[in-house]
């Protein structure tokens, strides 16, 4: 069993079992030996792979994003350049580079960068080179003030709650221990918990209380404000059922119970319920939209075409592949899915003109 499983055992044998989200919680965010805070996970030498490292052209169209953000609430002298959740920093890097010839941008940017993990944290900081920037824990430690967010494969991996519909009621899912390890149990029965109705014995429903009050937190900045949010994550767009809790160790599908500390747990995100949040605190809200065609709508198809072109031969068809993977629906094209906040004076983002709200 890791250091983790060993503590969280111990737990669970003093107050009994944890619920799913309290698991999660710990196996992604332990400060001495939770999945994120001491490694890499990135890359091909890591576990998974994002979008920026896949491809520099997602981080170089996401700051052509916030560039036309920018000027669409009046072009501030000062604006909060914020990330949540950077990874290693290249999204940020790629899009300063692809900004750095839009007049006044850089001038007004004021980066500040949201993460947890100490590891992390220096490599956005050796990406970044000589960039000013500041860190922070969370949130609320962000000043004051017109506010550009940027929330890539964030909100997947915030704790979630697990509800199972049981003939008498619905329960919270918890996890407990015994000698074979750990394993999903039936919480006590609860009243019925958000968005969720009848259903069939077994069924799991589930809802992420983090996310919703991160992306109420950030609504109301925006409605306070002037700014603009950028959501793009994995998951659905409409009311599901079914159990999405998944985890991945070296580009692989494991058990999420299996050893806790060494896999990445996530699930896929509600953008519906980020949406209604993003609403009751004050803050438009446009799409979400397929990755795919996000991404074609900001210009994808025209970067690889001038990337492929400045490439040698034997450079030309990764990238293909590269754009491939990110906007073809058999790929992150259709799951991933992007979704912008915005304040109600701003205009329509680029990338959502003509998108229902």
């Amino acid at each position: 069993m890791t250091p983790l499983g060993l503590r969280l055992r111990d737990r669970i044998a003093r107050s009994g079992p944890l619920p799913v989200a309290e698991f999660m919680a710990a196996a992604n965010g332990d400060p001495e030996h939770g999945y994120y805070a001491c490694r890499d996970p990135l890359g091909s030498a890591g576990d998974f792979m994002t979008a920026p490292e896949i491809s520099q052209a997602f981080g170089e169209l996401i700051g052509a994003w916030c560039a036309v953000a920018w000027r669409g609430m009046g072009a501030p002298k000062r604006v909060l350049l914020v990330e949540l959740g950077p990874g290693r920093g290249t999204l940020m890097a790629d899009l300063l580079r692809a900004t750095r010839r839009v007049a006044g941008f850089r001038e007004a940017l004021d980066i500040r960068l949201v993460e947890t993990s100490p590891a992390l944290a220096r490599l956005q900081r050796d990406a970044l080179g000589g960039a000013a920037a500041a860190w922070h824990r969370s949130l609320s430690e962000l000043p004051d003030g017109p506010l550009l967010l940027v929330a890539n494969e964030f909100f997947d991996a915030l704790p979630i709650e697990q509800y199972v519909a049981r003939r008498d009621g619905w329960h919270r899912r918890a996890v407990t221990a015994d000698a074979d390890g750990f394993r999903f149990v039936d919480g006590p029965r609860i009243g019925d918990p958000p968005t969720c109705g009848q259903a069939a014995d077994g069924e799991i429903r589930e809802t992420s209380p983090q996310s919703i009050a991160i992306v109420g937190e950030i609504a109301g900045r925006l409605a306070a404000g002037r700014g603009a949010a950028l959501i793009v994550d994995y998951g659905y767009a409409s009311p599901a059922t079914g159990e999405t809790l998944q985890a991945v160790a070296r580009h692989r599908y494991a058990d999420p119970l299996a050893a806790p500390g060494e896999a990445d747990l996530s699930a896929h995100v509600d953008f519906t319920a980020l949406a209604r949040a993003a609403r009751a605190a004050g803050a438009r809200c446009h799409g979400p939209v397929p990755q795919g065609e996000f991404l074609d709508r900001l210009g994808i198809g025209v970067r690889m075409g001038r990337l492929i072109a400045a490439a040698a031969p034997g450079q030309r068809e990764a990238i293909r592949t590269a754009c491939r993977r990110l906007t073809d629906e058999r790929a992150m094209g259709r799951l991933f899915k992007a979704l912008a906040l915005t304040d109600p004076r701003s205009p329509v983002p680029a990338g959502f003109e003509g998108v229902e709200q």
